[in-house]
């Protein structure tokens, strides 16, 4: 049997055995047939996740920034339905900073709230390079030479100064294990991506841990991932109430770094290109430990909060994470499910309203 037929028909099994697979449910054999066998391979490579990974809930990784629109037929049905935007409805990013428009202090919403850990981060990818997936170990060595070169200059700028920490070994930046696990632990650097076996496939996470690393502000209020899911991930934290605060932060970091790194890889309808179709759009993320105790109560599995979280347009984590259970006196991770077609601000406005709802159930 052709290779080709094997693809075709493992996938027709994927989509009959797990039917949340995207990739599966939108792939179209006549449409793989149809292409010529460079763009073929390309394609091949984009869905292998989710052919190898069956329970995988997208399926695919781009591996250049034009996959969106070379291979629309595959990925744009998959995108729509990730992000409910209903087919027939134009989609397009549009950006809005503007923090002046509204104030999301959570401390009007009860004093008990003006003491949260809280966290907003965006993903980059440099359209001068690969994404990620498709970068091999020179490549990703070369872009962190480009970053660090970049944090040279930030380094010198007296709100985001700090220094950049590489797992590359044998570099002037390099830290030990030691202090990477230490990292790892407080919930800045990211985890070793090669036990990662959506990301091994898709090859995101090869060469590792070469290219690799993160700038840290003085304050470790600023942080800089370099070579995880996206060349990038730029975040802002702090402990408090005030979201607009922490969303200009990061604003102003992002245009720094703008001005002193390659163009980002941008679409008028994808906004800002990512690895994961689920991180477009805005390719942000913005969330907040927050406990509700009584929301959890007798609820390991967040079944209840989870189905309240979303009529809010909200995600729900334990506080280890994905699939993890509610931390000590019911911490949780809560953030905005939207990215794509919703601007910076409504994400912050979504957050806010969402934990002022959760917070009224929380002490009904």
């Amino acid at each position: 049997m052709p290779a080709k037929q094997d693809i075709i028909n493992t996938i027709a099994q994927i989509k009959r055995d797990h039917p949340g697979n995207l990739m599966a449910k939108y792939f179209d054999p006549d449409y793989y047939n149809s292409l010529d066998d460079t763009p073929r391979a390309r394609l091949e490579k984009i869905i292998a996740t989710g052919v190898q990974n069956p329970t995988s809930e997208m399926g695919a990784y781009a591996m250049h920034p034009d996959d969106y629109d070379l291979f629309a037929a595959q990925l744009a049905p998959m995108i729509r339905e990730f992000h409910r935007i209903p087919k027939g409805t134009p989609i397009a990013q549009i950006n809005d900073w503007d923090t002046s428009a509204t104030s999301c202090d959570l401390g009007a919403i009860d004093p008990a709230l003006r003491d949260v850990s809280m966290r907003v981060r965006v993903a980059r990818n440099a359209s001068t390079f690969p994404l990620p997936g498709a970068m091999d170990k020179a490549q990703r060595i070369a872009f962190e030479q480009v970053a660090i070169t970049a944090f040279s200059e930030l380094i010198q700028t007296p709100d985001f100064g700090g220094k950049y920490l590489s797992i590359t070994p044998g570099t002037p930046h390099s830290i030990d294990n030691n202090e990477y696990d230490a990292r790892v632990a407080s919930h800045q650097m990211f985890k070793d991506m090669s036990a990662d076996k959506y990301l091994n496939v898709a090859g995101i996470s090869g060469d590792w841990p070469h290219g690799r690393g993160m700038y840290i502000s003085a304050a470790e209020d600023f942080i800089v991932w370099v070579g995880e899911e996206d060349h990038l991930r730029i975040m802002s934290m702090q402990t408090g109430g005030n979201l607009n605060t922490l969303f200009e932060r990061l604003h102003t970091g992002l245009t720094i770094l703008g001005k002193l790194l390659p163009p980002f890889a941008m679409s008028d309808t994808y906004g800002a290109i990512a690895s994961c179709p689920t991180n477009l759009g805005a390719g942000m993320r913005a969330s907040l430990h927050v406990k509700l105790p009584n929301l959890c109560a007798n609820d390991p599995k967040l079944t209840r909060i989870t189905a309240e979280a979303k009529k809010l347009g909200l995600a729900i984590r334990g506080a280890g994470g994905e699939h993890s259970g509610a931390g000590k006196g019911g911490l949780l991770d809560i953030s905005p499910s939207a990215r794509l077609g919703v601007t910076q601000m409504q994400i912050m406005q979504r957050l806010y309203d969402g934990v002022a709802a959760l917070w009224k159930l929380e002490n009904a």
